[in-house]
């Protein structure tokens, strides 16, 4: 395998990126920012529903990987001399072109994913991986398409919300709204709940979360959010900021009385303009918080 490194202003990286799969036979490209760890690092993406900062970093980092030498300095070749820029700014540069070692591509991805512990003994657990001996309650779960795999601090802490003692008795019936793999609803049904609805616009969460179900032996229902209906003893949304705050009155509207609201996504920051928009439905706190992120809960009147 040959690595091709190439430097590209930010009017280019499309264009080049095309050619390289397109044309060159590259086996892929990855683009990162030139300037990342210096002080001209920047972030491109913001939340949902929110304009993006820019459209790409001004300088780019391109790495195309072929299958042999002769194809990578084939392609170098084509993008170096299709470029008649006079401004050197706006040229492609040739950075490196470097034989990688052999590797066992799927063992070296598989060792970034190990088990998750929720609790003590409740653990999120790659089909790859042995389960750890502490673990009564084991959720096996891979790396796909849609968001969740249990690493990230606001899905641990939805998680560890329904571990709790106090949540068992309210897991009656359960809404896991936009629920990308599945991994909070699967939780809540490994956890007790036999009555679980789960949804997200996106069609391949949906799917997601159904063949997750199905590996992990639980029972649920998932689809598209008209599949939410009547009112529910929990409603879960692990989702951004600002759809949170859109979605107030509709997560509000499905909570049963008694009922307990579970939001994440939500960094520190923002905890006080999420209580803000929730205020004339229910009253809510910060139930958790990790690496930045809270999470915020609030029940119903009976």
């Amino acid at each position: 395998m040959f690595e091709l490194v190439l430097r590209a202003p930010q009017a280019l990286v499309e264009s080049v990126s095309d050619l390289l799969m397109d044309e060159l036979s590259a086996l892929s490209v990855s683009v990162e920012d030139a300037d990342a760890g210096s002080e001209s690092e920047r972030a491109l993406f913001g939340e949902p529903g929110m304009p993006a900062p820019a459209a790409g970093w001004d300088r780019s980092t391109l790495k195309a990987l072929f299958h042999t030498e002769t194809a990578a300095e084939a392609a170098a070749a084509v993008l170096l001399a299709q470029d008649g820029s006079a401004d050197p700014q706006q040229r492609v540069h040739l950075q490196s072109l470097t034989r990688l070692a052999d590797e066992d591509w799927v063992r070296l991805t598989q060792q970034q994913f190990a088990p998750v512990e929720i609790t003590p003994t409740f653990w999120i657990v790659p089909t790859w991986h042995s389960v750890p001996a502490q673990a009564r309650q084991v959720m096996r779960l891979d790396p796909g398409l849609a968001f969740g795999t249990g690493t990230h601090p606001t899905t641990r802490m939805c998680l560890r919300w329904l571990a709790s003692p106090f949540a068992a008795a309210s897991l009656q019936r359960v809404l896991d709204y936009g629920c990308g793999s599945g991994i909070l609803a699967i939780g809540a049904a490994l956890l007790g709940a036999d009555n679980i609805d789960a949804v997200d616009i996106d069609p391949a969460a949906v799917q997601a979360t159904r063949d997750n179900a199905l590996h992990n032996g639980v029972r649920l229902q998932s689809g598209l959010p008209e599949l939410a209906q009547g009112r529910y003893s929990v409603v879960l949304a692990n989702i951004l900021a600002t759809p949170l705050k859109l979605l107030a009155p509709l997560l509000v509207g499905h909570l049963a009385p008694g009922g307990w609201l579970v939001l994440a996504g939500i960094l520190e920051r923002q905890a006080d303009e999420i209580c803000a928009a929730y205020a004339a439905h229910l009253p809510l706190q910060v139930a958790d918080q990790q690496d930045g992120w809270v999470l915020m809960t609030g029940q119903l009147p009976d």
